[in-house]
């Protein structure tokens, strides 16, 4: 790349989508503190509500996050029984993942407290913006960058 053509730091589209991420998680997080989880739990709870029972490589897939990272996730949710993890009936070797009576209940609770944040973001930021910010952000995961493996490979 030619030097005119160098970006700063700054200009680095991951560094400024990483800085927003933890930015608005750090604003989600406080408004979901009062129910005990933060945002990346409440997400985790929210789509198993959804979806229903799934195995950690599906829930991994659905929140474009490795397992490690999901791994730091739900170990206190199953700590504190919001999650069950069970082996798969259909692989032993699988771990599926249940949303319990008690974390059905959290998630019902804390959602009041995330619907806040939704409005007040919404409220800063703008309705339009925010479904525009949206839309942008689900392209760029549904993009063409490849999936984690194929990163592994690129010199």
């Amino acid at each position: 790349m030619p030097d005119d053509k160098l970006q700063g730091i700054t200009d680095c589209n991951c560094r400024s989508i990483r800085q927003a991420a933890r930015y608005v998680t750090q604003f989600y997080d406080r408004y979901l503190s009062p129910s005990g989880l933060r945002i990346s739990q409440f997400g985790v709870l929210a789509v198993l509500k959804r979806k229903g029972t799934m195995t950690i490589n599906e829930l991994a897939a659905e929140l474009v996050i490795d397992r490690t990272t999901l791994g730091r996730n739900i170990l206190p949710l199953e700590r504190d029984g919001l999650i069950a993890v069970k082996p798969s009936p259909m692989d032993r070797r699988s771990k599926e993942l249940h949303l319990t009576a008690a974390g059905d209940k959290r998630y019902r609770d804390a959602r009041k407290y995330w619907i806040e944040a939704q409005d007040a973001f919404e409220g800063a930021f703008g309705n339009k913006r925010a479904a525009d910010l949206r839309d942008l952000l689900h392209d760029v995961v549904s993009s063409d960058l490849g999936p984690l493996e194929e990163a592994a490979a690129l010199p």
